[in-house]
């Protein structure tokens, strides 16, 4: 457990659940869930017993830094790591991993975003302890698979050998193609084929064997963390960070290594996993009442099914007549929406700040 570290990502706005995840204020330090903690801190919570908390790091945007301090008021400021501005999650882990790596060469580290949910955690401790093991003793980069329930167009998904890899244990799979989100033909015929599974961006590796990937198949954001790595946990980081990230592209770690590598493997898991990246996610795993409207708020109901209702507390908020609609209220706006139609609201975003300016976005 003393080699085993979280790197919590943080950094993103979550447009799609506007207006709750807002530039200023995005779901991952909101209680998404209504449980009474934030998706952040649940994040963290999820990793109790597989990682000491003096091994959590946190990245983000600079911005939300003192957000992640009242979130997480037990972390030290030098592990929440500030990124001036979003480049995508390969530079963000190489930053961490760096960081990491300096710190403790024979580091093991999970990488995780932070506004994930998970139903059964302790089959998810289980999972990560599984993948933590064989990550220590090979060299090898694993993703975590879910077990695919319906032929989701919002995810990625991921290709496996399906042969036990042999040298490997605890269940690992040979990863044979990484596939961005598809149309729903494509997602069905993939869920019928057995051999897929959804991307959940959890991954497990040891800290030199992902540095060499860097090395490996982004050689140019490896050159600028070689640069700079005598100044990281130094006085000079921030200054040393600014001028980083000038030189790295946006990329992600899938498209710039996880594809790329030929060490990659994947762990097909079931934990009641969603990214929550929509309001509809929201409807499946939140607690639903009798009629199949998951409610968070002060509101009452007549004739209503299959809603989502989102609201501040203090304001009652009475509902007639609907069926599948969004209603969310955040920080002066007001979102009315039909769920069949949540891939709009980056659209109706884009439309409130050309129209009304940056003040709602």
């Amino acid at each position: 457990m003393q080699h085993t570290y979280l790197v919590v990502m943080a950094g993103g706005i979550g447009s799609r659940f506007w207006p709750f995840s807002r530039t200023n204020h995005p779901k991952q330090f909101h209680d998404v869930l209504g449980v009474g903690r934030s998706m952040l801190q649940l994040t963290v919570d999820r990793f109790a017993g597989i990682c000491p908390p003096e091994n959590v790091f946190v990245v983000t945007n600079r911005d939300y830094r003192e957000l992640v301090q009242q979130h997480l008021p037990n972390l030290p400021a030098d592990q929440i790591l500030g990124e001036p501005i979003g480049r995508n999650t390969a530079p963000c882990i190489a930053y961490a991993s760096y960081c990491i790596a300096k710190r403790d060469p024979k580091a093991v580290i999970v990488v995780s975003p932070a506004d994930h949910a998970v139903q059964r955690e302790e089959e998810f401790r289980h999972v990560i302890s599984q993948a933590v093991d064989v990550a220590r003793t090979h060299e090898v980069l694993i993703t975590l698979g879910i077990q695919p329930s319906r032929p989701d167009t919002g995810y990625g998904y991921i290709q496996y050998i399906d042969e036990e890899a042999s040298s490997l244990p605890n269940g690992l799979k040979k990863v044979k193609t990484f596939t961005e989100k598809p149309n729903l033909e494509l997602a069905e015929m993939f869920l019928q084929s057995g051999d897929f599974l959804w991307n959940s961006g959890l991954f497990v590796w040891r800290a030199d064997v992902i540095v060499q990937a860097f090395h490996n198949y982004l050689s140019d954001i490896a050159e600028v963390f070689d640069d700079g790595q005598a100044q990281l946990g130094t006085a000079q980081e921030e200054a040393f960070i600014t001028e980083a990230y000038s030189r790295c592209r946006n990329i992600s770690i899938d498209y710039g290594i996880m594809e790329k590598a030929d060490n990659v493997f994947v762990l097909p898991a079931d934990f009641g996993w969603s990214d929550l990246g929509t309001w509809d996610s929201l409807h499946r795993m939140g607690r639903r009442d009798e009629n199949n409207n998951v409610i968070d708020g002060d509101a009452i109901l007549y004739d209503t099914t299959e809603c989502v209702i989102k609201t501040p507390s203090e304001r009652l908020v009475v509902v007639q007549g609907l069926e599948g609609y969004i209603i969310a209220e955040y920080d002066n706006v007001l979102l009315i929406c039909k769920r069949t139609e949540e891939q709009r609201v980056k659209e109706f975003v884009a439309d409130v700040k050309a129209k009304k300016g940056i003040g709602y976005n």
